[in-house]
Protein backbone atom coordinates (compact mmCIF):
# COMPACT_ATOMS: atom_id res chain seq x y z
CA UNK A 1 0.00 0.00 0.00
CA UNK A 2 1.18 3.30 -0.87
CA UNK A 3 1.52 5.94 1.78
CA UNK A 4 -1.28 8.32 1.79
CA UNK A 5 0.12 12.02 0.07
CA UNK A 6 -2.95 13.88 -1.12
CA UNK A 7 -6.73 13.81 0.30
CA UNK A 8 -9.71 15.81 -2.02
CA UNK A 9 -11.67 17.98 0.91
CA UNK A 10 -15.00 18.88 -0.84
CA UNK A 11 -16.35 22.17 1.44
CA UNK A 12 -18.93 24.51 1.48
CA UNK A 13 -17.21 27.63 2.26
CA UNK A 14 -13.52 28.34 3.50
CA UNK A 15 -12.14 31.66 5.52
CA UNK A 16 -12.53 34.31 4.74
CA UNK A 17 -16.56 33.42 4.73
CA UNK A 18 -17.57 32.26 8.49
CA UNK A 19 -18.17 28.94 8.15
CA UNK A 20 -18.19 26.36 10.72
CA UNK A 21 -18.02 23.16 8.36
CA UNK A 22 -15.27 24.88 6.57
CA UNK A 23 -13.29 26.11 9.63
CA UNK A 24 -13.86 22.54 10.72
CA UNK A 25 -12.34 20.92 7.54
CA UNK A 26 -9.30 23.62 7.64
CA UNK A 27 -8.52 22.48 11.08
CA UNK A 28 -8.52 18.76 9.92
CA UNK A 29 -6.70 19.84 7.09
CA UNK A 30 -3.54 21.57 9.09
CA UNK A 31 -3.66 18.75 11.68
CA UNK A 32 -3.56 16.37 8.77
CA UNK A 33 -0.48 17.60 7.37
CA UNK A 34 1.27 18.48 10.44
CA UNK A 35 0.71 15.15 12.08
CA UNK A 36 1.25 12.64 8.40
CA UNK A 37 2.21 15.23 6.10
CA UNK A 38 -0.59 14.29 4.14
CA UNK A 39 -1.47 17.82 1.91
CA UNK A 40 -5.08 18.53 1.25
CA UNK A 41 -6.67 19.95 -2.21
CA UNK A 42 -9.65 21.71 -1.50
CA UNK A 43 -13.05 22.16 -3.81
CA UNK A 44 -15.02 25.12 -2.47
CA UNK A 45 -18.55 23.76 -3.61
CA UNK A 46 -20.38 27.20 -2.87
CA UNK A 47 -20.00 29.00 -6.64
CA UNK A 48 -20.81 32.41 -4.35
CA UNK A 49 -17.71 31.86 -2.41
CA UNK A 50 -14.90 34.29 -2.56
CA UNK A 51 -11.57 33.37 -1.60
CA UNK A 52 -7.74 33.01 -2.63
CA UNK A 53 -6.82 29.79 -4.55
CA UNK A 54 -4.37 29.04 -1.87
CA UNK A 55 -4.93 28.90 1.22
CA UNK A 56 -1.92 28.51 4.37
CA UNK A 57 -0.58 26.03 1.28
CA UNK A 58 -3.37 24.48 0.17
CA UNK A 59 -4.58 24.17 -3.21
CA UNK A 60 -8.38 25.48 -3.40
CA UNK A 61 -10.29 25.08 -6.51
CA UNK A 62 -13.69 26.19 -6.78
CA UNK A 63 -17.00 25.17 -8.81
CA UNK A 64 -18.05 27.82 -10.76
CA UNK A 65 -21.87 26.97 -10.98
CA UNK A 66 -23.48 24.26 -9.20
CA UNK A 67 -23.58 21.71 -11.61
CA UNK A 68 -22.53 17.95 -11.71
CA UNK A 69 -20.06 18.07 -14.88
CA UNK A 70 -18.33 21.13 -13.34
CA UNK A 71 -17.41 18.97 -9.90
CA UNK A 72 -16.80 16.17 -12.28
CA UNK A 73 -14.52 18.03 -14.38
CA UNK A 74 -12.47 18.84 -10.77
CA UNK A 75 -11.88 15.75 -9.46
CA UNK A 76 -10.84 13.97 -12.56
CA UNK A 77 -7.67 15.70 -12.47
CA UNK A 78 -6.49 13.22 -9.59
CA UNK A 79 -8.07 10.22 -9.58
CA UNK A 80 -5.49 8.77 -6.86
CA UNK A 81 -6.30 10.65 -3.73
CA UNK A 82 -9.51 9.63 -1.50
CA UNK A 83 -12.01 13.01 -1.69
CA UNK A 84 -13.71 13.59 1.77
CA UNK A 85 -16.68 15.46 1.92
CA UNK A 86 -18.24 17.81 4.63
CA UNK A 87 -21.82 17.25 3.79
CA UNK A 88 -24.56 19.56 5.16
CA UNK A 89 -27.24 19.95 2.24
CA UNK A 90 -27.86 23.78 2.93
CA UNK A 91 -23.73 24.18 2.55
CA UNK A 92 -24.41 23.30 -0.98
CA UNK A 93 -27.98 24.50 -1.83
CA UNK A 94 -29.88 26.93 -0.71
CA UNK A 95 -32.86 24.37 0.36
CA UNK A 96 -30.70 22.17 1.30
CA UNK A 97 -31.09 20.01 -1.58
CA UNK A 98 -27.95 19.25 -3.81
CA UNK A 99 -29.18 17.57 -6.40
CA UNK A 100 -26.17 18.51 -8.27
CA UNK A 101 -23.47 17.53 -5.78
CA UNK A 102 -25.21 13.62 -5.40
CA UNK A 103 -25.08 13.09 -9.29
CA UNK A 104 -21.62 14.43 -9.51
CA UNK A 105 -20.62 11.87 -7.12
CA UNK A 106 -22.51 9.29 -8.48
CA UNK A 107 -21.13 10.00 -11.71
CA UNK A 108 -17.39 10.30 -10.97
CA UNK A 109 -17.44 6.90 -8.63
CA UNK A 110 -19.04 5.14 -12.05
CA UNK A 111 -17.05 6.38 -14.29
CA UNK A 112 -14.03 5.93 -12.08
CA UNK A 113 -13.54 2.52 -10.55
CA UNK A 114 -10.86 3.26 -8.16
CA UNK A 115 -12.42 6.50 -6.89
CA UNK A 116 -12.78 6.32 -3.05
CA UNK A 117 -15.06 8.70 -0.92
CA UNK A 118 -15.15 9.33 3.10
CA UNK A 119 -18.13 11.24 3.90
CA UNK A 120 -18.24 13.32 6.79
CA UNK A 121 -21.83 13.56 7.76
CA UNK A 122 -22.26 17.64 9.70
CA UNK A 123 -25.84 17.11 8.68
CA UNK A 124 -27.58 14.80 7.13
CA UNK A 125 -31.60 15.85 6.81
CA UNK A 126 -33.98 18.06 7.80
CA UNK A 127 -36.93 16.99 9.26
CA UNK A 128 -40.17 19.51 10.26
CA UNK A 129 -44.01 18.92 10.97
CA UNK A 130 -45.15 22.80 10.27
CA UNK A 131 -45.89 23.06 6.48
CA UNK A 132 -45.25 26.49 6.27
CA UNK A 133 -41.10 25.71 6.50
CA UNK A 134 -39.46 24.62 3.51
CA UNK A 135 -37.94 21.53 4.98
CA UNK A 136 -41.44 20.32 5.88
CA UNK A 137 -42.21 19.68 2.18
CA UNK A 138 -38.33 19.23 0.57
CA UNK A 139 -37.14 16.89 4.04
CA UNK A 140 -38.23 13.87 1.30
CA UNK A 141 -35.98 14.87 -0.94
CA UNK A 142 -33.46 15.58 1.55
CA UNK A 143 -33.73 11.94 2.82
CA UNK A 144 -33.89 10.64 -0.70
CA UNK A 145 -30.38 12.63 -1.47
CA UNK A 146 -29.01 11.72 2.23
CA UNK A 147 -29.94 8.24 1.40
CA UNK A 148 -28.15 8.21 -1.97
CA UNK A 149 -24.96 9.80 -0.63
CA UNK A 150 -24.63 7.05 2.06
CA UNK A 151 -24.78 4.64 -0.71
CA UNK A 152 -22.23 6.08 -2.97
CA UNK A 153 -19.82 6.43 0.55
CA UNK A 154 -17.27 4.20 0.90
CA UNK A 155 -17.10 5.35 4.32
CA UNK A 156 -19.46 7.55 6.78
CA UNK A 157 -18.39 9.53 9.93
CA UNK A 158 -20.21 12.01 11.74
CA UNK A 159 -20.73 14.20 14.84
CA UNK A 160 -23.49 12.57 16.66
CA UNK A 161 -24.91 9.41 17.50
CA UNK A 162 -27.98 9.67 16.18
CA UNK A 163 -26.81 10.71 13.04
CA UNK A 164 -24.72 7.37 13.10
CA UNK A 165 -27.67 5.63 13.96
CA UNK A 166 -29.52 7.02 11.02
CA UNK A 167 -26.89 6.33 8.24
CA UNK A 168 -26.53 2.58 9.72
CA UNK A 169 -30.62 2.56 9.31
CA UNK A 170 -30.45 4.74 5.55
CA UNK A 171 -27.46 2.11 4.22
CA UNK A 172 -29.34 -1.39 3.61
CA UNK A 173 -26.50 -2.87 5.17
CA UNK A 174 -23.44 -1.13 3.46
CA UNK A 175 -22.53 0.93 6.91
CA UNK A 176 -22.97 -1.34 9.86
CA UNK A 177 -20.77 0.63 11.88
CA UNK A 178 -20.81 4.34 11.41
CA UNK A 179 -18.18 6.29 13.64
CA UNK A 180 -18.82 9.38 15.37
CA UNK A 181 -16.78 12.01 16.77
CA UNK A 182 -18.19 14.68 18.31
CA UNK A 183 -16.77 18.42 16.58
CA UNK A 184 -13.44 19.90 17.94
CA UNK A 185 -12.61 23.47 19.25
CA UNK A 186 -12.04 25.40 15.92
CA UNK A 187 -10.03 28.49 18.79
CA UNK A 188 -7.38 25.74 19.84
CA UNK A 189 -6.24 23.16 22.24
CA UNK A 190 -4.23 24.23 25.33
CA UNK A 191 -2.18 21.16 26.43
CA UNK A 192 -2.75 22.21 29.99
CA UNK A 193 -5.52 23.84 31.35
CA UNK A 194 -5.50 25.62 34.96
CA UNK A 195 -7.73 25.02 37.62
CA UNK A 196 -10.85 27.59 37.94
CA UNK A 197 -9.22 28.81 41.17
CA UNK A 198 -6.05 30.32 39.66
CA UNK A 199 -8.55 32.06 36.49
CA UNK A 200 -9.50 35.71 35.94
CA UNK A 201 -13.67 36.13 37.27
CA UNK A 202 -14.58 36.11 34.01
CA UNK A 203 -17.05 34.66 31.56
CA UNK A 204 -17.14 33.93 27.86
CA UNK A 205 -19.70 34.27 25.44
CA UNK A 206 -18.83 32.95 22.66
CA UNK A 207 -20.22 32.39 19.04
CA UNK A 208 -21.92 33.27 16.04
CA UNK A 209 -24.02 36.25 16.11
CA UNK A 210 -27.24 34.26 16.03
CA UNK A 211 -25.88 32.64 19.15
CA UNK A 212 -25.28 35.14 20.84
CA UNK A 213 -28.30 37.31 20.42
CA UNK A 214 -30.28 34.31 21.77
CA UNK A 215 -28.17 34.81 25.18
CA UNK A 216 -29.22 37.97 25.54
CA UNK A 217 -32.47 37.89 24.70
CA UNK A 218 -33.70 34.62 25.98
CA UNK A 219 -31.53 34.33 28.64
CA UNK A 220 -30.75 37.45 30.94
CA UNK A 221 -32.16 35.80 34.39
CA UNK A 222 -30.13 33.32 34.13
CA UNK A 223 -27.35 34.90 33.50
CA UNK A 224 -27.74 37.57 36.34
CA UNK A 225 -28.08 34.17 38.48
CA UNK A 226 -24.94 33.26 37.13
CA UNK A 227 -22.78 35.84 37.75
CA UNK A 228 -23.88 36.51 41.26
CA UNK A 229 -23.33 32.67 41.84
CA UNK A 230 -19.94 32.70 40.41
CA UNK A 231 -19.01 36.63 41.70
CA UNK A 232 -17.86 37.13 37.94
CA UNK A 233 -16.62 40.62 37.50
CA UNK A 234 -16.81 40.86 33.47
CA UNK A 235 -18.60 38.90 30.65
CA UNK A 236 -16.58 38.72 27.66
CA UNK A 237 -18.34 39.22 24.14
CA UNK A 238 -16.14 36.85 21.18
CA UNK A 239 -17.24 37.20 18.10
CA UNK A 240 -18.72 39.41 15.42
CA UNK A 241 -20.80 42.32 17.02
CA UNK A 242 -23.96 41.54 17.06
CA UNK A 243 -25.50 44.98 17.41
CA UNK A 244 -28.01 43.92 20.09
CA UNK A 245 -25.40 43.20 22.90
CA UNK A 246 -26.24 45.04 26.27
CA UNK A 247 -23.78 47.10 28.22
CA UNK A 248 -24.27 44.94 31.56
CA UNK A 249 -26.12 42.46 33.13
CA UNK A 250 -27.12 43.44 36.49
CA UNK A 251 -24.05 45.03 37.81
CA UNK A 252 -21.95 43.05 35.40
CA UNK A 253 -20.15 45.04 32.48
CA UNK A 254 -19.94 43.28 29.19
CA UNK A 255 -16.85 44.51 27.05
CA UNK A 256 -17.54 43.45 23.44
CA UNK A 257 -14.21 42.44 21.91
CA UNK A 258 -15.23 41.38 18.32
CA UNK A 259 -13.58 39.37 16.07
CA UNK A 260 -10.39 38.42 17.17
CA UNK A 261 -7.79 35.41 15.54
CA UNK A 262 -7.93 31.87 17.65
CA UNK A 263 -4.62 32.49 19.68
CA UNK A 264 -6.68 35.65 21.15
CA UNK A 265 -9.86 33.66 22.01
CA UNK A 266 -7.68 30.87 22.97
CA UNK A 267 -5.70 32.72 25.71
CA UNK A 268 -8.62 35.00 26.89
CA UNK A 269 -10.58 31.44 27.02
CA UNK A 270 -7.95 29.62 29.01
CA UNK A 271 -7.95 32.75 31.64
CA UNK A 272 -11.52 33.07 31.91
CA UNK A 273 -14.06 30.61 34.27
CA UNK A 274 -17.26 29.86 32.62
CA UNK A 275 -18.85 29.93 29.18
CA UNK A 276 -22.12 30.50 28.75
CA UNK A 277 -24.16 29.01 25.84
CA UNK A 278 -27.95 28.68 24.99
CA UNK A 279 -28.26 25.63 22.73
CA UNK A 280 -30.51 22.46 22.41
CA UNK A 281 -29.15 20.69 25.07
CA UNK A 282 -29.18 17.29 23.02
CA UNK A 283 -26.94 18.69 19.93
CA UNK A 284 -23.80 20.07 22.17
CA UNK A 285 -22.08 17.43 20.92
CA UNK A 286 -22.17 19.30 17.02
CA UNK A 287 -21.90 22.81 18.69
CA UNK A 288 -17.95 24.00 18.62
CA UNK A 289 -18.70 27.03 21.02
CA UNK A 290 -19.04 23.95 23.17
CA UNK A 291 -16.55 21.93 21.96
CA UNK A 292 -13.96 25.42 22.84
CA UNK A 293 -15.28 25.67 26.06
CA UNK A 294 -14.66 22.47 27.22
CA UNK A 295 -11.12 22.16 25.30
CA UNK A 296 -9.72 25.32 27.84
CA UNK A 297 -11.29 23.52 30.71
CA UNK A 298 -14.03 26.24 31.17
CA UNK A 299 -17.16 25.54 33.32
CA UNK A 300 -19.33 24.73 30.41
CA UNK A 301 -22.68 26.62 31.77
CA UNK A 302 -26.10 25.63 29.34
CA UNK A 303 -29.32 28.07 29.77
CA UNK A 304 -30.79 24.65 28.70
CA UNK A 305 -30.89 21.51 29.92
CA UNK A 306 -31.92 17.57 28.99
CA UNK A 307 -32.90 14.88 30.98
CA UNK A 308 -31.05 12.54 28.56
CA UNK A 309 -27.52 11.35 28.83
CA UNK A 310 -26.62 12.28 24.81
CA UNK A 311 -23.56 11.59 23.49
CA UNK A 312 -21.91 10.99 26.81
CA UNK A 313 -23.04 14.89 27.93
CA UNK A 314 -25.02 14.86 30.94
CA UNK A 315 -26.39 18.06 32.70
CA UNK A 316 -24.57 18.63 36.24
CA UNK A 317 -21.54 16.16 34.95
CA UNK A 318 -20.16 17.52 31.54
CA UNK A 319 -22.07 21.30 31.84
CA UNK A 320 -23.93 23.06 34.69
CA UNK A 321 -27.29 24.04 33.98
CA UNK A 322 -27.53 26.79 37.01
CA UNK A 323 -32.17 26.29 37.47
CA UNK A 324 -31.12 22.54 37.86
CA UNK A 325 -28.39 21.42 39.13
CA UNK A 326 -28.32 23.16 42.53
CA UNK A 327 -24.54 24.44 43.66
CA UNK A 328 -23.67 22.50 47.04
CA UNK A 329 -19.85 23.91 46.82
CA UNK A 330 -16.99 25.07 44.55
CA UNK A 331 -15.53 21.84 44.28
CA UNK A 332 -18.41 20.62 41.96
CA UNK A 333 -17.77 23.26 39.66
CA UNK A 334 -14.16 22.03 39.38
CA UNK A 335 -15.05 18.51 38.49
CA UNK A 336 -17.89 19.66 36.35
CA UNK A 337 -15.12 21.91 34.10
CA UNK A 338 -12.77 18.92 34.21
CA UNK A 339 -15.35 16.35 33.24
CA UNK A 340 -16.00 18.60 30.49
CA UNK A 341 -12.31 18.81 29.88
CA UNK A 342 -11.95 14.66 29.96
CA UNK A 343 -14.91 14.26 27.85
CA UNK A 344 -13.31 16.18 25.48
CA UNK A 345 -9.74 14.95 25.02
CA UNK A 346 -11.15 11.93 23.31
CA UNK A 347 -12.24 13.11 20.74
CA UNK A 348 -9.86 16.47 19.85
CA UNK A 349 -8.60 17.09 16.84
CA UNK A 350 -5.13 15.34 17.38
CA UNK A 351 -7.74 12.22 18.30
CA UNK A 352 -9.63 13.00 15.15
CA UNK A 353 -6.92 13.41 12.89
CA UNK A 354 -5.35 10.44 13.68
CA UNK A 355 -9.04 8.88 13.22
CA UNK A 356 -9.35 10.56 10.09
CA UNK A 357 -5.82 9.33 9.14
CA UNK A 358 -6.65 5.57 9.39
CA UNK A 359 -10.01 5.70 7.34
CA UNK A 360 -8.03 7.98 4.47
CA UNK A 361 -4.91 5.56 4.65
CA UNK A 362 -7.20 2.75 3.75
CA UNK A 363 -7.80 4.16 0.38
CA UNK A 364 -3.84 5.01 -0.62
Amino acid sequence: MDCLSTVISIVPRLPPAIDGVGDYALNLARQLRKDFNIQTHFIVGNPTWQGASEIEGFKVSQISDSSANNLVELLSGDRASPVLLHYVGYGYAKRGCPVWLINALEQWKSQNSEAHLITMFHEIYASSNRPWTSSFWLSPLQKNLATRLVGVSDRCITSKQLYAEIITQISNGKHSQVPFLPVFSNVGEPKQVSPLSERQKQLVIFGGVANRIRVYQESKADLDQVCKTLDIQEILDLGTPTGQTPQSIGNVPILELGQLPSEKISEIMSNAIAGFLNYNPDFLAKSTIFAAYCAHGLLPISAKSSNSDTDGIKAGEIYWHPSKNELKHVKMLEAIANNANSWYSYHSLLSQSENFFHVLNVYA
